[in-house]
């Protein structure tokens, strides 16, 4: 049974990785072989006992499980991927009508909710079922320069109504970077098929306060959750912790508390989890079964045990519907549910088999659960816990247990936390030790209790309460995270790394006294030691990141690293800087950044700057931001001007524009005094361009004409029609031309006229929307080697775009 649910696993984690789906004649040949080999293994000839007729009956078997994985995965992928919006309906307002699936998360602009939608209205449109929609609000002046022309009131819309509305939609389409977060992935695996905002001055109707649909039901009782801890905590800077323990919902968390929560190893804590709902299931179990075994009457009816048991179950079920039934909860929901089924049918299972049933059923209904690190951790660490504290004899103390469970979990998820996050908590054994008890059986109680009971002044008191502990445990976890040593920070591992360092894990976690345990570290040597390898002397490699509409890209010299613009600000707490630069520069192995280049003061190439300042050691900061911006005291920095020039590792860099002088001109505009850099190796160059408009590419032509001719150009605004003329196109004449922009932006970049004019070239063009990221190797001797990221690593869900060469 074991080896069959893990088969099954892999079998729809393969199916994840590929960059297109099966075939349908792939799929029935192999439903036909799975059936087959179910078939001979039920009318089986092999009447021996042998070792090998069972080898190769189990082998069969594990076989036909994968393939059912691979089958299965891919059954529900088609069906999902069916359900699609076709390009033609992008951008184009659409009248629906449906019901609002899931709360309301509150956005730095509006709010953003899901939306079942039931009939479309406009003719011949095509419309997913299940879609992502935004709300945004007017700001107080009426203008809003990031909202829809159209907006609407907020806090409008609630869980369960019946809404008209008038939406313009897109396909789910994410930034795809190395060491990056894959946006589209996840949308597929929520069954978000579209995303879009909602179009008030088209008209919009409410139909129906509430529609009766148990899932509905589930969402408006969430919702209700919500608003009252939202009312009690109103102003309290931790009220979205204690949101996210009672209902799933951590959207509200602060980054900066995130960054806290990762950096000690506590974030499993922080939203509802598999301990908190066995702490409370235990707590039903417990409480039933003492007062039932005191009823004769009841015991007579019903074993004592059973029925504690089914109160167990449905306190689980209960505290995971609220909190939206993700993995964690599944996971531990499942293994209550196989625990009580064996329990009625008498039945003893140990904990790998229960271990094994929950995985496959969890799997079963949802394939996409494979792709999520919550997955892999939660049933990781539940896995290594039955290994290390299983198969004992005897009892032993309580503090010795609680330190064992601590290193059991600590050592037995090192592996994947730096495959998954390329960092692990130095702290975190610490930092659980309190954090755990205080949150589990302090925190989360109080806090369920205060959520339920009716709104007064005394019932307020359990909230108030909760919210005192919690501030506790934030200023003990706080202090730990300013330690120097807090967190184990290092390149992404290569993924067969893996297998090594879990073998030595194992070997790490056998019993006490067993003979030269200390070799079990010699298996994370790979994942720690075998590190990316630098370019060499007088080569390059150059990553123009893919951050939406905006720029980033980073250089990397044999022993140098610099960043030029930070990408754009997304809203309050989320910027390009610490979603994307920083994450890629962590998974190169990247320590500091020896130079950061900030062209100029707009949002969408200096947005993530302050993420990348207080994430990463920065040597010097070179940019033509005004001296008000924010940048902290002690960073040392400096104006861009034409001149500047320095030397790494025989790779030269030089600023090209803007003039020195320019600075103290103020009608100039910041696009006009761009940064502009060029980057020379002994394999090519490479010209970063900024905002540049017009006049300044006309002066460049002018000024520095000899120095403009390169092999690679990141294309000036985006390829916007104010830059690009086409002697300036003339004067570098590219071998490769790169647009950074965002998919379906609100600009329209790039400007058709201008692609044209770089193709008319015969330029190779590539498109961060398009293409992804673009990751170039200048190798002496060599062509320019170029690997674009969403072409390179394609998945099956991601779209595909008509070649631009």
């Amino acid at each position: 049974m074991i080896f069959v649910a893990l088969m099954f696993v892999f079998g729809a984690w393969n199916l994840q990785q590929l960059a297109q789906l099966p075939s349908q004649t792939w799929l029935v040949s192999a439903s036909f072989v799975v059936i087959a080999i179910l078939i001979t293994q039920m009318h089986s000839r092999f009447s021996s006992n042998s070792y090998t007729s069972q080898f190769f009956k189990n082998t069969l078997i594990c076989g036909a499980a994968f393939l059912f994985g691979v089958c299965w995965a891919a059954g529900f992928a088609n069906w999902r991927m069916s359900d699609e919006l076709p390009h033609a309906w992008e951008q184009k307002t659409i009248a629906i009508e449906g019901v609002v699936a899931s709360v309301p998360e509150a956005t730095e602009r509006g709010e953003r909710f899901k939306f079942d939608v039931e009939k479309i209205l406009t003719k011949g449109a095509v419309v997913p079922k299940h879609i992502s929609l935004n709300q945004y609000r007017t700001s107080a002046n009426g203008d809003n320069k990031y909202a829809e022309e159209d907006t609407a009131d907020s806090n409008q819309f609630k869980a369960g109504e019946r809404w008209l509305l008038s939406v313009r939609l897109k396909r789910p389409h994410g930034t795809v970077n190395p060491h990056g977060f894959d946006f589209e992935s996840w949308a597929l695996a929520e069954n978000i098929r579209a995303t879009g905002s909602i179009k008030t001055k088209a008209g919009i109707k409410k139909l129906d306060n509430f529609v009766w649909r148990p899932s509905y039901v589930v969402e408006h009782l969430r919702e209700t959750v919500q608003k009252r801890i939202t009312k009690v905590l109103a102003g309290k800077p931790y009220s979205g912790i204690i949101q996210a323990l009672v209902m799933g919902d951590d959207s509200q968390i602060d980054v900066k508390d995130w960054q806290v929560f990762l950096r000690t190893g506590t974030s499993h804590l922080m939203s509802i989890s598999g301990l908190h709902i066995t702490m409370l299931a235990g707590l039903a179990f417990g409480f039933v079964s003492f007062f039932w075994r005191r009823s004769h009457q009841l015991v007579m009816q019903l074993p004592a045990r059973k029925a504690a048991t089914i109160a167990g179950v449905v306190v689980a079920l209960t505290y995971s519907l609220i909190a939206g039934f993700s993995v964690p909860s599944q996971r531990t929901f499942y293994m209550f549910l196989v625990f009580a089924v064996a329990l009625w049918s008498g039945r003893q299972l140990v904990i790998a088999q229960v271990l094994a049933m929950a995985l496959l059923i969890v799997v079963l209904l949802d394939p996409w659960a494979v792709s999520s690190p919550g997955f892999w951790l939660s049933f990781g660490a539940v896995a290594m816990l039955a290994y290390a504290l299983g198969g004992r004899v005897g009892q032993i103390h309580w503090f010795q247990s609680a330190l064992k469970t601590q290193y059991a979990v600590t050592i037995g998820m090192l592996p994947l936390l730096l495959i998954m996050f390329g960092q692990a908590s130095i702290v975190s054994p610490i930092a659980n030790a309190f954090a755990i008890p205080l949150i589990s059986f302090v925190v989360t109680p109080l806090a369920l209790l205060g959520s339920f009971l009716p709104a007064s002044v005394l019932t307020d008191m359990p909230l108030h309460l909760s919210y005192k502990a919690l501030e506790v445990g934030m200023y003990a976890l706080k202090w730990l995270n300013q330690l120097p040593m807090a967190t184990w920070q290092q390149h992404e591992p290569a993924p067969w790394t893996l297998i090594p360092a879990m073998l030595g894990v194992l070997w790490l976690l056998l019993p006490r006294g067993f003979p030269m345990r200390w070799m079990g570290l010699l298996g994370f040597l790979p994942m720690l030691m075998l590190v990316p390898t630098p370019p060499t002397l007088g080569d390059m490699k150059v990553t123009v990141l893919d951050v939406g509409q905006g720029l980033s890209v980073v250089v990397q010299t044999a022993k140098h690293s610099l960043v030029y613009d930070s990408g754009p600000k997304y809203n309050e707490q989320s910027d390009a800087g610490s979603r994307i630069v920083v994450p890629f520069l962590h998974g190169e192995g990247i320590k500091k950044v020896d130079g950061f280049v900030v062209s100029h003061n707009d949002i969408d190439h200096s947005g993530g700057m302050a993420s990348v300042l207080a994430l990463m050691p920065v040597v010097w900061l070179d940019s033509s931001l005004p001296e008000d911006a924010d940048i902290p005291s002690t960073q040392r920095k400096m104006h861009c001007f034409a001149g500047q020039r320095w030397v790494w590792d025989g790779v030269a860099f030089e600023i090209l524009h803007p003039r020195a002088e320019s600075y103290d001109d103020e009608r100039i505009k910041d696009n006009d005094r761009s940064c502009v850099l060029k980057v020379t190796s002994q394999a090519g160059s490479v010209l970063l361009t900024g905002d540049i408009e017009k006049p300044d590419e006309i002066e460049l032509i002018y000024l520095e004409a000899d120095k403009l001719k390169s092999d690679v150009i990141v294309v000036p605004h985006h390829g916007s029609k104010t830059s690009s003329t086409l002697d300036f196109i003339a004067a570098v004449a590219p071998s490769v031309s790169i647009f950074t922009n965002g998919y379906l932006n609100r600009f329209g970049h790039p400007k058709p006229v201008v692609f044209e004019r770089y193709q008319a070239t015969q330029s190779l063009l590539y498109r961060s929307d398009f293409n992804g990221a673009i990751e170039m190797s200048f190798v002496s001797k060599r062509n320019i080697q170029i690997i674009s990221w969403r072409n390179q690593y394609k998945r099956y869900w991601q779209d595909s775009f008509e070649p631009l060469n």
